[in-house]
């Protein structure tokens, strides 16, 4: 199969709905696609405006990005339809990021990756591939993991103390805790060298970033960081090559073994799509969970009433993981190209033209969750949030990130039933994830 990265149509800016604009949107000072203003998180009060006014608004990008336009989407039911309508809505056909453009900045290799993954592809490719990595994501599997998991958590607290002990209790979650748990068991799977790891959590501090240097050529981030930036994903995408070059000629019982042998259309994948597949685990099975274990304890701090029942009532623990995925979003958004006419809450979309599901704003629709951005444990539809999102393209990982998830947490609360938020939070400029830089708690 011909490269996507090779093989997609070049976006242009300046495009005009065939069928006309439906919905007048007011940006109201926000722009859904400035990734600075993403560094508070998501826009959960213009979302609701949004959705109120506007539920599917016409988005351009700055003409220097060379990138399409695109449909917002921000209630819950057109979101769900479009996930669940993989033929009409094609990942394929332009990829899953905003905008998609041979002419845009950054390391190639990287634009490239990102396109040429399992994620970008639908039928009949998207099935075959998925079905080669799930031996890694049964139930029977996660068990196994769990054991791993657990331990490593007590390991993971008992450094937060020990370093919390010397700056008054005070401790940075991301630095300490969650941008460690996910990459040990991300690692655990991949079968990636312990001496390796630390490297990883390197290369996703540097992706987190990718959107901010890629997006925007002018940006002021300075040549010393620039450089930095580059050499690193360089490193990441020769690392990956090397390790999966070891893994078509010496099998393991692990992912990156998987991986390096899947094969499409009968052939063994070509290194775009290793690239691709190196990329897309590293970042999917990582960043999400990362940022909703961070997310959460700032929900924690936030709905102290909520708290207190976990703490009362342990088993709860399973209740809080989908209602705080729910909140937190950790995945924004994903695009969507359009192959035939279709139309969403009365507004005509033309074949060609781009969707964008706003999870974040799909998981606090009124009229699906009753007082949407309250944090409610017990709230009986938690399980219906598109954190993971659904149908064809569902996160293959999800029984992992939910396992993790619910082991920290019920350690966390059992060791420090104190710890809350101080109030001191960082998000890296990124409208792709929810990307939670640091996040610093009291422990006591």
């Amino acid at each position: 199969m011909e490269a996507l990265s090779s093989s997609i149509q070049d976006e242009t800016a300046g495009y005009k709905p065939r069928y006309g604009i439906k919905y007048e949107t007011n940006p109201e000072g926000w722009d859904l696609s400035d990734i600075l203003q993403f560094r508070e998180g998501q826009p959960y009060d213009y979302f609701h405006k949004l959705r109120a006014a506007a539920p599917v608004s016409w988005w351009e990008l700055p003409e220097k990005s060379n990138m399409a336009g695109y449909w917002a989407l921000t209630r819950y039911e057109d979101v769900k339809a479009v996930d669940l309508n993989s033929k009409v809505f094609s990942s394929q056909k332009g990829g899953i990021l905003m905008g998609f453009s041979k002419k845009s900045a950054g390391p190639k290799r990287l634009s490239a990756a990102a396109l040429d993954s399992l994620i970008n592809l639908d039928q009949p490719y998207h099935v075959p591939l998925r079905m080669e990595h799930r031996p890694f994501f049964t139930p029977d599997y996660v068990v196994s993991l769990q054991t791993r998991v657990a331990a490593e958590v007590d390991r993971l607290l008992d450094g937060l103390e020990a370093k919390a002990a010397k700056q008054d209790g005070r401790v940075d979650m991301v630095e300490n805790f969650s941008q460690w748990l996910p990459l040990y068991t991300l690692c655990e799977m991949l079968g990636v060298d312990e001496r390796d790891r630390p490297s990883i959590a390197r290369w996703m501090h540097y992706l987190e970033l990718a959107s901010y240097i890629v997006s925007d050529p002018d940006s002021k981030v300075g040549p010393v960081f620039l450089a930095k930036f580059f050499w690193n994903i360089r490193q990441m995408f020769r690392y990956g090559e090397r390790v999966l070059a070891d893994r078509r000629k010496n099998p393991r019982d692990d992912l990156l073994s998987v991986i390096a042998n899947t094969k499409l259309d009968g052939q063994p994948l070509e290194q775009s799509y290793l690239d691709g597949s190196w990329l897309l685990i590293i970042f999917a099975g990582n960043d999400t969970t990362r940022n909703s274990l961070s997310g959460t304890m700032k929900l924690l701090t936030q709905f102290t009433d909520q708290k207190q029942m976990l703490l009362e009532d342990k088993s709860l623990v399973s209740k809080l993981v989908p209602e705080a995925l729910r909140l937190v979003s950790p995945v924004m958004y994903m695009r969507r190209t359009a192959t035939e006419d279709a139309e969403l809450s009365g507004q005509k979309i033309a074949a060609g033209e781009k969707v964008l599901m706003w999870y974040g704003a799909a998981n606090r629709d009124p009229d699906v969750f009753a007082d949407p951005d309250k944090m409610d444990i017990l709230r009986e539809n938690s399980g219906a949030h598109l954190a993971f999102g659904t149908g064809a393209h569902v996160c293959l990982g999800q029984r992992i990130a939910n396992m993790q998830l619910e082991t920290a947490y019920e350690k966390i609360l059992d060791r420090f039933p104190d710890v809350h938020w101080t109030g001191k939070v960082e998000h890296a400029p990124n409208n792709f994830v929810h990307a939670i830089s640091h996040l610093e708690v009291k422990l006591k």
